[in-house]
């Protein structure tokens, strides 16, 4: 019997590109793994009206780790548009898969690794190496939206004095979302931050936060936060605005080590972060619970360029790094992040995104020869 059992969801778009190039370098790895596929993404959900099928779930609970792709996403009224005819009309909606993941799996943590290799000509700068913690599964993506807005929800908000300023507009003209935090949710992905700072003896963990508007949601992080800090007196801690950390983050980012913030912030920090080094491309993702992980790159699916294998594979050859450190094959992981850093400092197979004219498939099989 093999040693893990691992789901390998491609998506669709470039998403099966990518995944065949790293089936290309976990295969010369000689990983030792069955690899369970599985059905997730757009195809899904315009022919069945949901884009992560229970199968598939079921498959995943059956499996040690997950390896994912990309998929199509797109806003509620296109994605109801696409749905098969039979099926529009039945109070369907659309809601991401991956989302649904992290939240079915309680993978509370989005680990982002955003690292300058050397040689690569995307870098802003060659000296960067950010790892950005982003809690997964509250926040601004928790899912509680409402449009129009309920009588019932209006009447509970407008026990808050400036909630009055919306008493009198009419209930088809707000949309509300939620930002939920929880002194649990907090807690752990802070946790895991300076729990990762000091096994890995890392420079610093910075919050970043946006506390002094968002004083109950914002406070609640920033008060755990400096609570849980104190409980490592090695690990540096400091504290930032969101808004702020954007600026410093283009400014000075060698400034910078650990950054751990809710949800939304997360994302948009972690984004950034991944155009300092070059972009989506060399983005990286892990979705981390206590006993189950899903591992991505962070692109979107390209749909114009599925098929074609143009797409620039690193983010995805670096995921399935990050999948083999969290399975504990340590040197397997320490050989292809080694064989991915010389290919992209030797310049000469590069794809378009870099300015080469390699395939996808061109570069995996590079790294592959590499290991």
């Amino acid at each position: 019997m093999p040693k893990y059992r691992i789901a390998v969801l491609p998506g669709d778009g470039v998403g099966r590109d990518v995944m065949d190039a790293a089936m290309v370098v976990l295969n010369k790895l000689n990983v030792d793994a069955e690899y369970v596929y599985g059905d997730i993404g757009w195809e899904f959900w315009c022919k069945e009206g949901n884009a992560l099928p229970d199968r598939t779930i079921r498959m995943l609970k059956e499996t040690d780790v997950c390896l994912f792709g990309a998929i199509t996403s797109k806003p509620k009224e296109d994605a109801a548009a696409e749905l098969d005819p039979s099926l529009r009309g039945t109070g369907l909606s659309y809601f991401s898969p991956i989302v649904r993941l992290r939240q079915e799996f309680d993978l509370y943590t989005n680990l982002r690794p955003c690292k300058a290799y050397p040689g690569n000509p995307l870098n802003y700068r060659d000296n960067i190496d950010l790892v950005i913690f982003r809690e997964n599964t509250e926040g601004m993506y928790a899912g509680v939206e409402f449009f129009p807005l309920p009588q019932a929800v209006r009447d509970a908000l407008l026990v808050h004095p400036k909630m009055k300023a919306f008493k009198d507009t009419p209930l088809d003209e707000i949309a509300l979302s939620t930002r939920i935090m929880t002194k649990k949710g907090c807690s752990r992905i802070v946790k895991a931050a300076c729990e990762y700072a000091r096994k890995n003896k890392r420079r610093s963990v910075t919050i970043v936060e946006k506390p002094n508007v968002l004083r109950e949601t914002g406070g609640l992080m920033l008060s755990v936060a400096r609570s849980i800090a104190k409980k490592y007196p090695d690990v540096p801690f400091k504290e930032a605005n969101v808004d702020a950390m954007c600026m410093w983050l283009v400014k000075n980012p060698q400034d910078y080590d650990v950054l751990v913030a809710e949800n939304l912030f997360g994302d948009i920090i972690s984004d950034l972060a991944a155009q300092l080094v070059g972009g989506l491309g060399f983005a990286c993702s892990g979705n981390i619970g206590d006993k189950y992980a899903v591992f991505e790159p962070t692109h979107g699916s390209a749909p114009k360029y599925a098929g074609q294998y143009k797409v620039n594979p690193a983010a995805m050859l670096l995921a399935a790094k990050m999948m083999l450190e969290w399975l504990g094959e340590t040197l397997k992981a320490i050989h292809l992040e080694g064989a991915i850093a010389e290919v992209i400092k030797e310049r000469l197979v590069r794809t378009y995104d870099m300015g080469g004219k390699s395939t996808t498939l061109d570069l995996a099989n590079e790294v592959a020869r590499k290991i």
